[in-house]
């Protein structure tokens, strides 16, 4: 791996501080984004069975060593019951063309399914050897905190959104107090953030795109982020933060932007989707 720093996991697995996020990128594309980030220094490439694109990762994967590659992927909240997360992660895992996964997240919590089945499930993954580290995605502290007390494995990460505009001070503190490693979906707010006034300025001022005083902003407050970029040239600026700094009063600039704001995880849901199967 680069130089990019790293979390440590309570397994002892060093998570890279920024991944390659894969959402909503398919086809060859995909695999081009995937290259030019392995290529650029980034070790960490995160996916999801619902982002429909882990058998063009895996095509590309198979170019590089595994060893040097922390990879993610995540069962959708339709799947949550324990027979279909060991079926999810095995077809994942044969979609990526690998025997085992760095980290595996719950997608979304699903409360029409047992979380204590979910994370039997999760337990079992890890004893096989399939899975190293356990986690889970767009969880509230609640719900976190019900994960933590009943999980065999420990909850290793929570992903969640979190950007300038969406801060979650509560859910984040709970995540330090717990020692679960906060990565951020969504750092950019799917570009929208780049609108902002200070981030604007502030790109001028350090001569740098709005993608990376945002990214940079994340990682001085210890979070893991994840961008995606479908743009080579993008993918490997949004690494370059780890040999400059800002100034405390302009990280603190875009501390005070919070809004409550965010662009996907509003507080209903659509349980009709297909993300969840939940029908009437």
């Amino acid at each position: 791996m680069s130089d990019v720093p790293t979390k440590t996991l309570p397994s002892g697995d060093e998570l890279p501080q920024i991944g390659y996020g894969t959402w909503n990128i398919g086809g060859e594309t995909v695999q081009e984004g995937v290259r030019a980030a392995l290529d650029a220094g980034y070790g960490h490439v995160d996916t999801a069975e619902g982002y429909k694109n882990e058998a063009e990762i895996g095509e590309a994967l198979a170019d590089y060593d595994r060893e040097d590659v922390f990879l993610t992927s995540k069962v959708l909240a339709k799947n949550l019951n324990y027979d279909s997360v060991i079926e999810s992660c095995r077809d994942s895992l044969e979609r990526l063309g690998t025997d085992y996964l760095d980290l595996y997240l719950i997608h979304w919590p699903n409360p029409a399914i047992s979380l204590r089945e979910t994370l039997d499930a999760m337990a079992t993954l890890h004893d096989e050897g399939l899975v190293r580290n356990v986690g889970v995605s767009n969880f509230s502290a609640y719900q976190l905190s019900c994960a933590h007390h009943i999980s065999d494995v420990p909850i290793a990460v929570n992903q969640i959104e979190f950007h300038p505009w969406l801060q979650r001070p509560d859910l984040v503190e709970y995540c330090r107090e717990t020692e679960t490693v906060v990565e951020a979906a969504a750092p950019l707010a799917r570009t929208e953030v780049f609108e902002d006034e200070a981030v604007q300025t502030l790109a001028d001022e350090y001569d740098r795109h709005p993608a990376q005083i945002v990214l940079k902003w994340a990682t001085e407050r210890d979070i893991v982020v994840l961008p995606k970029s479908s743009s080579p040239d993008h993918v490997e600026s949004n690494l370059d933060l780890f040999d400059w700094s800002m100034a405390d009063e302009d990280l603190e600039t875009l501390d005070a932007r919070d809004r409550d704001e965010p662009v996907y995880d509003h507080p209903a849901r659509d349980w009709s989707s297909d993300v969840y199967g939940i029908n009437q």
